[in-house]
């Protein structure tokens, strides 16, 4: 998926839900912040957008109503990606994730402007995380080597996410630990080290700018 097809998604959504808001809660929320080609390609495979209203009890309405353009449908025939309406359960995520989305504003044919409220890339990954599916930890891994994403952060956003059972933190905090030592020692052999509690700055549109990375000193 590219971000204009993200944009897409979210016009139809907005115009079957007659909304002008809607939140981008799956993997392709991670458009809102990166480009298509600022990502590895492996995250950005899924043809699915999954999507939920701003209240959690217009869910099942938003599931029935977005059949028309979900999986297998002439929308998802035509353009090759589809949207899937859920709920707030769907996914698991830390404490105040409402107030770090990131905006994606998309403006219709007829000028009508609606906006995807789509996951912050940390947010976003812990709930994979804590998802635990193959799949998941694969996408994190990615963005993880790729720069874009700092565990130690995620560990920090672990700690402030309810709903989780305790095989599932156990299974989350260890990998996140091995995911640290492994950047630890990546980031050793290219420079300093960040500091606890370091995030990626921002642009002015709230996504996250690329991490610059140290050149490796040459001996003459």
């Amino acid at each position: 998926m590219i971000r204009s097809e993200l944009e897409h998604a979210i016009r139809a959504a907005a115009r079957i839900m007659q909304a002008n808001s809607i939140i981008v809660i799956g993997s392709q929320s991670i458009l809102g912040t990166w480009s298509e080609d600022e990502l590895p390609p492996l995250v950005t495979a899924s043809p699915e957008v999954d999507m939920m209203p701003l209240s959690d009890d217009d869910s099942e309405a938003l599931a029935r109503r977005l059949d028309i353009a979900g999986e297998w449908s002439a929308f998802h025939q035509a353009h090759g990606f589809y949207i899937d309406g859920v709920g707030r359960s769907t996914a698991t995520l830390p404490g105040g994730w409402e107030e770090r989305l990131v905006d994606v504003e998309a403006v219709d044919f007829d000028g009508v402007r609606s906006f995807g409220l789509c996951l912050d890339p940390h947010d976003l990954c812990v709930a994979k995380v804590v998802a635990h599916r193959e799949k998941d930890r694969a996408f994190v891994d990615a963005l993880i080597v790729a720069g874009l994403i700092d565990p130690e952060v995620l560990l920090e956003r672990l700690t402030v996410t309810e709903r989780i059972d305790g095989i599932s933190l156990d299974y989350a905090y260890g990998w996140l630990l091995d995911r640290v030592g492994a950047n630890a020692s990546t980031t050793a052999s290219q420079g300093p080290t960040r500091s606890p509690g370091w995030e990626q700055p921002r642009d002015q549109r709230g996504r996250f700018e690329p991490v610059p990375q140290s050149e490796p000193e040459i001996s003459l």
